[in-house]
C-alpha cells in the first residue's frame, strides 16, 4: 500500500494543516467583521464585480498557479480560468488517488463568507478592508487544502473497508457511506486538540473577545471542517461508481 495512505501519514498532515489554519482564523479574528470586503463591487470596477476577498484571491490563485501548485494533487484552487505553469512539470510519486473532478471550494468560501467570519469576528468595520482581504486568503487556502485531503482520507480507509465499503459505493448510498466513514472518537480528539493549540495561540491575543476564540475556533471544524471533509470524502468515494 502506498505510504501516503498509511493512516498515521495522513493523520499527521492533518495535525500539520491545524497549525496554519487556526493562526489564520487568529489573525482574521483580530479584525472586525468589516462586511463591507464581502460586497461585490463595492470597491469599484476594478475587481472585475468580485468583492475584494474573491479578488484578491484571484490575484493569488493566477500567480500560484504559474508557479504550478495545482499541479499537486492535494491543491484545489478556486478559481478555474487560471494560467499554465511557468515552470516546467515536476514528476511527482505515484498519486493514490484516482482520477476525480472533487472540488467543493464554492461551497467552502460561501460558508467561510457568511457563517465562519460572522462567528470568529467581532461586529462592526474598522476599515482594515486591505489587512481582511489578506487574512482572508490565508484562511480559504488553508481551509481547502486540508478539507480537500479528504480524498486521501477516504482512499485510505476505502482500501482498508474496501468489503463494506464497496456495496455502499454501488448502492450510490451517501448518507450510509458518510456514515460508515465517521468515527466520532476521532472528530472528539481532533476537537480537543484544536482548542487546545487555539487556547496556547491566542494568549497574546487582546481586544474584543480574545477570551473565547478558542471556543469559535472550536465551532468552526465541529461545524464546517469535519462535515466538509467528510462531504469531500463521500464524494471522492461515490465517484468510483463512475
Amino acid at each position: 500500500m502506498n505510504e501516503h495512505l498509511l493512516l498515521e501519514n495522513v493523520r499527521g498532515v492533518l495535525v500539520r494543516l491545524e497549525e496554519t489554519i487556526i493562526f489564520a482564523l487568529i489573525e482574521r479574528a483580530q479584525f472586525r467583521r468589516n462586511g463591507r470586503v464581502y460586497v461585490p463591487g463595492a470597491f469599484g470596477p476594478a475587481v472585475g464585480g468580485e468583492n475584494l476577498t474573491g479578488y484578491l484571491l484571484q490575484r493569488t490563485e493566477i500567480i500560484h498557479a504559474g508557479m504550478r501548485r495545482y499541479t499537486s494533487p492535494d491543491e484545489m484552487p478556486f478559481f478555474h480560468d487560471l494560467p499554465e505553469p511557468l515552470l516546467p512539470p515536476l514528476r511527482f510519486d505515484e498519486s493514490p488517488l484516482r482520477p476525480n473532478a472533487v472540488n467543493i471550494n464554492p461551497r467552502i468560501r460561501l460558508t467561510y463568507e457568511a457563517e465562519m467570519v460572522p462567528l470568529l469576528c467581532p461586529p462592526g468595520d474598522d476599515q482594515q478592508y486591505g489587512s481582511t482581504a489578506v487574512c482572508d486568503v490565508a484562511c480559504l487556502q488553508a481551509l481547502s487544502k486540508r478539507i480537500h485531503y479528504g480524498k486521501f482520507v477516504a482512499e485510505g480507509k476505502y482500501r482498508r473497508q474496501e468489503s463494506a465499503l464497496a456495496p455502499l459505493i454501488a448502492a450510490g448510498d451517501g448518507a450510509a457511506l458518510c456514515h460508515a466513514i465517521t468515527d466520532p472518537a476521532v472528530e472528539a480528539a481532533v476537537l480537543e486538540r484544536v482548542e487546545r493549540k487555539a487556547r496556547n495561540y491566542s494568549r497574546e491575543v487582546a481586544g474584543e473577545g480574545g477570551e473565547d476564540l478558542p471556543d469559535r475556533i472550536r465551532e468552526v471544524y465541529r461545524r464546517w471542517v469535519i462535515p466538509l471533509t467528510k462531504d469531500v470524502e463521500t464524494e471522492y468515494l461515490l465517484a468510483r461508481r463512475a
